[in-house]
Formats: C-alpha cells, sequence, structure tokens
C-alpha cells in the first residue's frame, strides 16, 4: 500500500509549531542560564580544597551525572508536590531537570579548564599579593574561558536538544506540539519529519557558528 503524504495538515497547524518553538526556545534559554551559571559555581567549589564545601558539591555532581535527565524531570514534576506543600509547573519541572543535570556536567568543563591553567599563572599572581579570588577572576577565568568554550557550546547544543525531553511532563515545547499534530491527524511520518527539520534549520546554523568560533581561537592562541 502506498504511503499517501499529508503535510497539508502540518502547514493547517502552523500555530501549533510556533508556540511549540517559543516554548523550546524559552525553556533553553532558562536552563542555559541556570546551567552554565550554577555549573561555574559548582565547578568552582569541585577545585576548592575544603572538605565542607567539595563533598557536597562532588556529591551533586555524580548523583546528577548518574541519573537520566528525563528521570529527574519526573521527579520534579510527579514526586516533589508529594513530598513538598506545593505545586510545581511543567516548565519549572523541566527546567529543573535539564538544568541541574546541565549543572552536573559543565561542572567539570569547568574544572577541567581552571585545571589546565599552568602552576606559574597562580604562582606568579599570589606573589604579587592577589588573593584567591582575586586571581581567580582576573588571572586564571579569562583564559581558561577561552579554552571551555568550544567544550560549553557543545553543551548549549545538547541542551537545546534536551528540551524536547519535556514533553514527557506535557510541556508546550516542539515535540509535544508534534505529537499533538500527529494524533489528531494520524500522520505521525509527517509531524516527527518536520519537527526534526525545523530542529536542523535552528541548530545547523549554530553548530557552524561553534566551529567557526574555535577556528578563530586557535588562530589567536
Amino acid at each position: 500500500m502506498a504511503q499517501t503524504w499529508d503535510f497539508a495538515s502540518i502547514f493547517a497547524n502552523s500555530d501549533a509549531l510556533i508556540a511549540g518553538a517559543i516554548g523550546t526556545v524559552r525553556l533553553f534559554a532558562i536552563c542555559l542560564v541556570l546551567g552554565l551559571g550554577l555549573g561555574l559555581v559548582v565547578g568552582l567549589g569541585r577545585y576548592a580544597h575544603t572538605k565542607w564545601f567539595n563533598l557536597p558539591v562532588a556529591a551533586f555532581v555524580e548523583f546528577f551525572r548518574n541519573t537520566p535527565v528525563l528521570v529527574q524531570m519526573l521527579w520534579f514534576y510527579f514526586a516533589l508536590p508529594i513530598v513538598a506543600p506545593f505545586e510545581i509547573s511543567s516548565l519549572a519541572a523541566a527546567s529543573l531537570g535539564i538544568s541541574l543535570n546541565t549543572a552536573a556536567f559543565s561542572a567539570d568543563i569547568y574544572r577541567g579548564g581552571i585545571q589546565s591553567i599552568e602552576r606559574g599563572q597562580w604562582d606568579g599572581a599570589r606573589a604579587i599579593g592577589m588573593r584567591w579570588s582575586q586571581v581567580m577572576r582576573r588571572v586564571i577565568l579569562p583564559q581558561a574561558l577561552k579554552r571551555m568554550t568550544p567544550a560549553l557550546t557543545n553543551r548549549a547544543i545538547e541542551v537545546f536538544k534536551m528540551t524536547t525531553l519535556a514533553s514527557a511532563v506535557a510541556y508546550v515545547e516542539l515535540l509535544q506540539q508534534g505529537k499533538l499534530i500527529a494524533s489528531l491527524n494520524f500522520n505521525p511520518i509527517e509531524a516527527y519529519t518536520t519537527i526534526a527539520v525545523i530542529f536542523f534549520v535552528i541548530l545547523w546554523p549554530l553548530v557552524q557558528l561553534t566551529y567557526l568560533l574555535e577556528r578563530r581561537l586557535r588562530r589567536n592562541e
């Protein structure tokens, strides 16, 4: 039996796809800011030599790196309201799951970038009287961030793709809207193909920009 393509119903529901794209971008922006920001704090904590700070952040990283982000998201959405006296929205649950998972993975990127800076940089800065925080802010982090940029941009791309997991908690994003269109019009091939094409159209230019940035950083070394 020949496949009858039905992309007309996809175009007829373009408003739903636009709403899904807006939801995807909103979730991505929240998770990127929270994930990379918290990751920096956790990464600095992992580099610290005080056990009272190092041990909790190490436990945080190990837990969120070794449990699936989808399970974390579902726990925040379904279990957290049971153990806590408040409700949580699908956006909040998805943001918490993806952001905390991103923070755990990016923390090791930050830690590795900091550790890649030669010891002489530390010693020279301390020799002229800088405190630890001043050395980190003025000397170490500017150099480390330059080295970490390719890994962080790749992480950002992964965060964008992880937003599709939010459909499991009924958050309105692209995949959720694709599922809805497919179920209403019985055209899963067309619906999911369209979702894949939209993601490709958005992400392909961003990936090319990361390649360009990496080449420029290598030339400036």
